[in-house]
């Protein structure tokens, strides 16, 4: 009895102190939430599909990491999220955030999957566990990356396979009369949708808010960093200094442009035959030879029988 009664005053000390550490702890983590200002995303775009499930974690962290995060490195993923057409929708301290919680949701998952395999006599080691929220972790803070590395080439794509049509509209409304901007504006309205009808659109809002048009012209070549964007930009900007006549300039970047493409679709239709010789060596070939010589085999095992 008197041990009993010893060890009562000790469990109760232990379960006040953790008790009281959970209470501090929960109380400077409410505290440091309520210091992060609500998000005013009157003016910007929705996040993409995959941040909306991890976006108050994100808006919290980011508010933490924006201070720490140097210039240099917040302008070149401002160049990168505007090539991918999301700087309008995350900022730079935002998608470091969700490379954060994406390693360490990754690393947690793969741990409970780990675990839940876990039920034989003898456990797993420690270790097991290291490698795979390494791994883990690893592999979520580079698919945020690979994301968006994806969307740029996706954008790029589409952008080099739309300009030409747009250009040729352009250049028709030119001839017709219409000067760049008036051109530029029935380029969005008849144009399909897509990177160009966004850029476009986005380079009449600056010229109607004020900004020069050489100025907005070259905002728009740095942003989609595109080689014949920035000739057509280079080619407009040059005409209008000099003075000359926009339509044969921009008549030939038309057709320049469709030559590209026409020279990047024979170029993709000459490298078919290479990408698909691993397939056919790896899978078509091997299957072929086990229909074609497995009858032929078994005859011969039944014959020597």
């Amino acid at each position: 009895m008197s041990s009993l009664s010893s060890t009562i005053p000790v469990t109760l000390l232990l379960a006040l102190v953790f008790g009281s550490g959970f209470a501090l702890l929960a109380w400077a983590a409410g505290r440091a939430l309520a210091a992060v200002p609500p998000e005013d995303r009157s003016y910007r775009d929705a996040p993409p599909p995959g941040f909306r499930l991890l976006w108050w974690p994100i808006h919290w962290l980011a508010h933490f990491l924006q201070p720490l995060l140097s210039a240099q490195r917040v302008d070149r993923l401002l160049i990168r999220l505007g090539q991918a057409g999301v700087d309008f929708s995350l900022s730079p301290a935002q998608f470091i955030a969700s490379r954060a919680l994406a390693a360490v949701s990754t690393a947690a998952l793969l741990c409970w999957m780990l675990g839940a395999f876990d039920h034989g006599a003898t456990s797993m080691p420690l270790s097991r566990y290291a490698c795979a929220a390494l791994l883990g972790a690893l592999g979520g803070w580079a698919y945020p990356g690979i994301w968006l590395r994806e969307r740029i080439a996706q954008r790029r794509r589409e952008l080099q396979k739309t300009l030409p049509f747009y250009l040729d509209i352009i250049t028709l409304c030119v001839e017709a009369g219409l000067n760049i901007q008036g051109a530029l504006n029935q380029a969005v309205v008849k144009g399909p949708k897509g990177v160009l009808r966004e850029a476009f659109q986005r380079l009449l809002r600056d010229i109607r808010a004020g900004k020069p048009r050489a100025a907005a012209l070259r905002s728009l070549a740095a942003r989609l960093n595109e080689p014949a964007v920035s000739a057509f930009v280079t080619a407009v900007i040059q005409a209008e200094s000099m003075g000359t006549n926009l339509g044969p300039i921009l008549r030939a970047q038309a057709d320049q442009r469709r030559v590209e493409r026409f020279l990047r679709a024979e170029k993709l239709a000459m490298e078919a035959p290479v990408k698909l010789l691993f397939p056919l060596l790896a899978f078509i070939f091997p299957c072929t030879f086990i229909v074609l010589f497995f009858p032929i085999a078994m005859k011969f095992m039944h014959a020597g029988l």
